[in-house]
């Protein structure tokens, strides 16, 4: 069992821990060290935590902190960011969760919101599946590197449907 909360500056440092532990996975499957998520550092995670343009949401089990997104409306869309879940946890509804609370809160807070992006690199089919099975369908594919392409993701949003509730305990079944 787990829960959803909002996060602030004061979570930045296990938030900082969590994006690191949780990353090595998608870095090795990269061969590249240096991909963002793994090089932001902790003043970077503060500050944006503090910023008003800036949804963040922590997934809690007890006192640990299991999992995490970012959110950031652009104009029309809103982009999402640093999905994370420990990799212990991994597979039990918690990226799922957090997706569906944080489109919820978006599209309450921002009801003019036409669209959700997202970016995932094209080995991690796993990522892509579960994006694609909640509405985001590829939009491109950019090679930001010799050995990393990008592949970018959008749902469009439907005024009046949610794609998920407020924040509310949610099951390992989720």
């Amino acid at each position: 069992m787990f829960d959803i909360h909002p996060a602030t500056p004061a979570d930045a440092g296990e938030i900082f821990t969590l994006q690191r532990a949780a990353f090595v996975d998608e870095a090795q499957a990269f061969g590249d060290p240096f991909v963002l998520p793994l090089t932001e550092s902790l003043e970077r995670v503060e500050r944006l935590l503090g910023q008003e343009e800036t949804l963040a949401l922590k997934a809690v089990s007890g006192a640990r902190l299991v999992g995490t997104v970012r959110a950031r409306v652009m104009g029309t869309s809103a982009v999402i960011g640093r999905l994370a879940v420990v990799p212990d946890l991994r597979r039990r509804g918690i990226a799922r969760a957090l997706l569906a609370d944080v489109e919820g809160h978006l599209r309450e807070r921002h009801p003019h919101l036409s669209a959700l992006d997202l970016s995932t690199g094209a080995q991690e089919t796993g990522q892509q599946r579960l994006y694609r099975g909640l509405g985001y369908t590829e939009t491109s594919r950019e090679r930001v590197a010799e050995h990393l392409v990008m592949v970018h993701m959008r749902k469009e949003l439907v005024p009046g449907r949610s794609g998920g509730g407020g924040l509310s305990e949610r099951g390992a079944a989720v």
